[in-house]
């Protein structure tokens, strides 16, 4: 008789990345006899497979570490495990603080997973937060389920050189390293035989890609075009200095790669810029995004803000306003500034709680007002939404259009995997409601945000 499956429970904070770094976590376990279960009552190993790009994120997982503890509590065999970026920044702290811990481990050795597991059951409680001159996508099997959602992850490149002042990424992911282009397209054509139809390359600064041989992530993105059943292409997230002629060229002649782009700033004033170590000027990213917009005049963009970093003043902070009603954003995240410990500019003098707070509320109320008005743009218009997964309603489905769009539609279940024209109809706040005209059909090409 064989012994049953060993339950493995993993919840995942943060990013993009960490879903796909979860996702082959639990195909690495896979191998090891356990099989993935949505509850951690149920669980014989939990990951918290964590973030620490927000604030108080590592509170947030000792929260959740005392609640785990009385399932410890009842059950001692129950194995605990903390990954990811908490993991790396706080490394043998979480088991002296949390003694229901069993093993931590940094985003860069997920490979060594099992046998980490094995020096617990050996009596150890293992802390594993360097960096290993193996590269662990060589070590971490493929996902082999039968079948995937229509979108997926790629991990092309980790790590980051760039050192602004307010990330903790260069510490917790280490320097950039990219993966072999080669490997890549391989992965991404496994994923399109499980039914991938769309892949998000991912990066902590994508656009920095560039394997040992030279290939760029321009070069990529046409390597993977050649796939065979892959429609469309994403990458997040980039750093401005970084996006060249080549990508922007991409942009321009590859149809697979979709006119929505990432684009951090962070803020419009120089003086903020410089002390960020951010190593651009509000006029190069106007600059920038005037040759993306010449490009592919339908570009939509995204972009990430800091409010009240150390030292912003209110002129500063009208540069931003002023930035981002010249770029006319189709989305983009704010947050007031947050000290993450060992980064330069956590011993800085902060902007008061009060002023960044008013400053954030501002700021969001224009954004909101600039995804409205691209919402709004878009409703009469034809667009490709590929259908992912059912909607909330009875016969509805969910789809993403070619600038992320969430989209609501009826459609048969058996549509997921499928790109059908449909004629947007109303604009939400987060989402746009439409009605299917034809299943793999061409559509004029939709107008560009307002800006």
């Amino acid at each position: 008789m064989t012994a049953p499956a060993k339950k493995l429970f993993v919840k995942t904070y943060g990013c993009q990345m960490n879903v796909y770094d979860s996702e082959r976590m639990t195909a690495a376990l896979a191998a090891e006899g356990y099989e993935a279960t949505a509850t951690p009552e149920d669980a014989d190993l939990i990951l918290l497979n964590t973030c620490h790009i927000r604030e108080k994120a590592a509170e947030k997982v000792y929260s959740e570490l005392g609640r785990l503890k009385r399932l410890k509590a009842d059950r001692p065999a129950l194995r605990i495990g903390v990954t990811g970026c908490v993991a790396q920044a706080e490394g043998a702290e979480i088991i002296a603080r949390s003694p229901a811990v069993d093993l931590v481990v940094g985003p860069q050795a997920y490979h060594r997973l099992p046998a980490l597991i094995a020096r617990r059951e050996a009596g150890e409680r293992p802390v594993e937060t360097d960096f290993p001159e193996e590269d662990k996508f060589d070590h971490l099997p493929q996902d082999r389920r039968a079948r995937r959602a229509p979108a997926a992850f790629l991990t092309v490149q980790e790590g980051c050189d760039k050192f602004c002042a307010f990330c903790v990424v260069p510490y917790t992911r280490g320097a950039e390293v990219s993966r072999p282009a080669a490997r890549i397209v391989a992965e991404a054509g496994a994923l399109v035989e499980r039914g991938v139809v769309e892949i998000t390359l991912l990066g902590q600064n994508v656009n920095a890609y560039r394997d040992a041989d030279g290939v760029t992530l321009a070069a990529l993105v046409r390597r993977l075009a050649a796939i065979e059943g892959l429609a469309r292409i994403r990458y997040t997230t980039s750093h401005p200095t970084d996006m060249d002629d080549a990508l922007i060229a991409a942009h321009a002649g590859e149809a697979k790669l979709m006119p929505f782009l990432h684009l951090p700033v962070q803020s419009g004033s120089d003086r903020v810029l410089k002390a960020m170590n951010r190593k651009h000027r509000a006029e190069d990213y106007l600059r920038l995004v005037e040759r993306i917009r010449a490009a592919r005049p339908d570009m939509a963009l995204s972009g990430d803000f800091i409010v009240g970093f150390p030292g912003e003043t209110e002129a500063d902070f009208a540069d931003t306003l002023a930035l981002v009603e010249a770029v006319g954003y189709a989305q983009a995240y704010s947050f007031a500034y947050s000290p993450r410990p060992g980064t330069p500019a956590a011993g800085r003098e902060p902007v008061p709680r009060d002023v960044s707070t008013e400053r954030l509320h501002r700021l969001q109320a224009l954004l909101a007002r600039q995804q409205a008005a691209f919402q709004a743009a878009l409703v009469g218009s034809e667009l490709p939404v590929l259908i992912e997964k059912p909607g909330r309603l009875a016969g509805q489905m969910v789809g993403r259009s070619p600038y992320l769009n969430a989209v609501h539609l009826a459609a048969p279940a058996d549509a997921a995997g499928t790109i059908v024209t449909a004629r947007i109809v109303s604009a939400e706040t987060n989402s746009l409601g439409a009605e299917r005209v034809a299943i793999r059909g061409t559509s004029a090409k939709p107008p560009g945000p307002a800006h």
